[in-house]
């Protein structure tokens, strides 16, 4: 049997993590990828199972509102297997529609000019409709899940986060701008970081690994595939749908 790739750190003994990169509205992507997840879980059963999306569930691609209603559901694991926690976490897309659905100043503009107008189509909301009229057509549900998303989640030598760090910064002190849209600065950035960060944001393709950060962006919305990291001890693999 092959041996795993070495990681770039590791997770707390007896658990494991699948980290989910950006889904963009590709719910049957999502939906694959979750059953080859549940698989793998089946496969390799005993330990403690942490399921972490790590944000922008909406936009550009065809059904942001299946996305949101999957992600309202138990996580689809085989009979027999323990029930995962899952942990979802805010992306730059998700901020903007909720600055929109707000009526934030501006907001409109800069969400539909970022892909917003299949998101809409996905709930059955008209085009040129205001905001002050969406939460008739949009469901409460994905409201209170939006609303209710973390901007990070720390586990062992890893921090999971949408886009980044800015490099220099302690932790505590990031700002929430940076870690829903930071790209440059942090990407080229050889240097250590507060944790080796898990993130998607910027689409590549294929997984990069380096030695503070592992990217899992794989463009699903583009036309590549919806891309989990596995974390386990000091090793990783790679699912994809």
């Amino acid at each position: 049997m092959m041996t795993e790739p070495l990681a770039p750190a590791a997770i707390p003994p007896g658990q494991r993590v699948y980290a989910i990169g950006d889904i963009h509205g590709c719910s049957d992507q999502l939906d694959d990828l979750h059953r080859l997840i549940a698989a793998d879980i089946a496969a390799r059963p005993g330990p403690e199972i942490t399921i972490i999306h790590l944000g922008d569930y909406l936009d550009r691609g065809p059904d942001s509102a299946g996305v949101l209603t999957r992600l309202l559901r138990p996580f689809p694991v085989a009979p027999g297997s323990a029930v995962p926690t899952v942990i979802n976490l805010m992306g730059n897309h998700e901020a903007l529609f909720l600055a929109a659905y707000d009526g934030e100043a501006g907001a409109l503009d800069m969400w539909m000019n970022n892909g917003g107008s299949p998101s809409l189509a996905s709930w059955g909301v008209p085009p040129r409709s205001k905001p002050r009229d969406w939460p008739k057509l949009i469901p409460a549900a994905h409201i209170a899940l939006l609303r209710g998303l973390r901007l990070n989640h720390s586990l062992g030598g890893y921090l999971f986060v949408h886009a980044g760090l800015r490099p220099g910064v302690p932790l505590a002190a990031q700002t929430r701008q940076d870690m829903l849209w930071i790209r440059n600065s942090f990407l080229t950035w050889n240097g250590p970081l507060p944790a080796v960060v898990v993130h998607g944001h910027t689409p590549e393709d294929h997984p990069v690994v380096t030695a503070n950060r592992i990217g899992i962006d794989t463009g699903a919305v583009l036309g590549g595939p919806l891309t989990a990291v596995v974390l386990e001890a000091d090793r990783l693999r790679f699912l994809a749908a």
